[in-house]
C-alpha cells in the first residue's frame, strides 16, 4: 500500500510539497514515484538561488530501471538542496517524505500551493 501522507499537498507528476513553518516549501518525490522507479542510484537537484517554474523540469532521479524528470510542483526560487542525497540517494526510497526529501523553496506565489492534489485526490491519481 502506498503511503499518502494527509499533511502534504501533491502534483500530478509525484511531487509531495510540506509548507514549513517559515512559509518555504520543502518537496520531494511521493512513495508512489520511487516504488515504481525502483532502487535510486544517482539525484540530480537544482541548486540554491536557482528560479524554478510549476511544471517545468528542474532535475532527475536515476534509478536501476530509468531515468525520470523532477517537475517543479510552483515556481519560486530554490534555497537549499538535500546534501545527504549526494552520497545516499537511495534515502529517496527508504524514506521519500523524511530523510529523501529532495529541495526547499521559497515560493513565488504561495497560494499556488492550494491548486495541488490534497491526499484524497492524489490517492484518485494514482488510482
Amino acid at each position: 500500500m502506498t503511503d499518502v501522507p494527509a499533511d502534504l499537498r501533491y502534483s500530478t507528476d509525484h511531487e509531495w510539497v510540506r509548507v514549513e513553518d517559515d512559509g518555504t516549501l520543502r518537496i520531494g518525490i511521493t512513495d508512489h514515484a520511487q516504488d515504481a522507479l525502483g532502487d535510486v542510484v544517482y539525484v540530480s537537484l537544482p541548486a540554491a538561488g536557482e528560479a524554478v517554474q510549476a511544471g517545468a523540469s528542474c532535475g532527475e532521479v536515476e534509478s536501476t530501471k530509468s531515468v525520470s524528470e523532477i517537475v517543479a510542483p510552483v515556481s519560486g526560487t530554490v534555497v537549499e538542496h538535500n546534501p545527504g542525497l549526494e552520497t545516499r540517494p537511495d534515502l529517496v526510497n527508504s524514506d521519500a517524505y523524511g530523510e529523501g526529501w529532495m529541495f526547499t523553496l521559497t515560493p513565488d506565489d504561495p497560494s499556488e500551493v492550494d491548486a495541488l492534489l490534497d491526499a484524497e485526490g492524489y490517492r484518485g491519481h494514482i488510482g
